[in-house]
């Protein structure tokens, strides 16, 4: 049974954001994190029309981290420390907010000229409260650089932490772990029980959990220390994220994290005040602080 297994499973809250759909599936009134994940989001899969694109205003996080994963498209990044990075299939982008960062996502005028595709995940992750207030940060991993696993008939892409013997050179600030297992026919891929928490992710295609099959945009969380086997009898993309327990909650409130709400308080203020830095490059507009956000914390 899956009960043997699962913890618990979590139903996505699907946002029609014009031309491509959003599955989010953290935070859930049932659960807020596993490990430092506090944000899980599939973007996608879409196909947007010739000269479109996707166009995420210049917008602030605090306490926070981003990593965005794609399977297809590009996004291009800018934010307020002048980075400007291109994300294309298989690397990483990571964006640690800290004491404050602006950034805004845009699809490349090449993508638009063509019909862009857009599919991936992007995730949030909290920050240790000793690295909350930390300097911003931005770092670009190519696809290269994230090491590769070949085995049980599966091709493992670690984006995070360590699995398997194998280590992400990507930055983390408390335990992580978060792969991107690409499921061939017959896949048959042990599931790690080393980390404190864990949760699997069918993005696509077709899986099961000791036999039990898995629905797509679920994110199954697994139940700690009890090791399990994937299987894929036609093939599939799962993503496996978790890491160390985190002691004391965040607070979520639109674009901001933090382990304390007079912080979050503060950064609304200082969003409306206009107080937050600008994206250089793409400083004309932003977007506005909502009165009720999509996104908000579960006491």
């Amino acid at each position: 049974m899956l009960d043997d297994f699962v913890e618990r499973t979590l139903t996505p809250v699907t946002h029609d954001l014009g031309g491509f759909k959003v599955h989010r599936t953290l935070p859930a009134k049932e659960r807020t994190m596993v490990g430092p994940f506090l944000f899980f989001d599939q973007m996608g899969p879409a196909h947007l029309p010739t000269g479109g694109g996707i166009d995420v205003r210049p917008h602030p996080h605090i306490n926070l981290a981003t990593v965005t994963y794609l399977f297809e498209g590009a996004i291009d990044h800018r934010d307020s420390l002048g980075t400007c990075a291109r994300i294309e299939p298989g690397a990483v982008n990571l964006m640690t907010a800290g004491h404050g960062i602006v950034h805004s996502e845009r699809s490349p005028g090449d993508e638009r000229a063509h019909g862009p595709a857009l599919s991936g995940i992007q995730t949030w992750l909290a920050l240790p409260e000793a690295d909350e207030e930390m300097d911003p940060a931005f770092e670009h991993v190519a696809r290269a650089q994230l090491p590769t696993l070949d085995a049980h008939g599966a091709r493992a892409r670690i984006i995070m932490g360590e699995l398997w013997g194998q280590r992400a050179p990507t930055t983390t600030y408390a335990g992580t772990i978060y792969a991107d297992i690409a499921l061939d026919p017959g896949a048959n891929v042990p599931i790690d029980a080393a980390a404190e928490e864990r949760a699997l992710y069918l993005a696509f295609g077709e899986a099961s959990l000791e036999g039990v099959p898995l629905e797509p945009m679920q994110l199954y969380i697994l139940k700690p220390g009890v090791p399990a086997t994937l299987r894929s009898d036609s093939g599939g993309r799962a993503m496996l994220c978790g890491g160390d327990a985190f002691a004391t909650p965040r607070h979520v409130w639109w674009n901001f994290v933090s382990s304390r709400r007079d912080r979050i308080n503060e950064a609304k203020r200082a969003w409306k005040a206009g107080d937050f830095p600008k994206v250089p490059g793409d400083d004309k507009e932003w977007i506005p602080i909502p009165e009720v956000p999509k996104t908000v914390s579960y006491p």
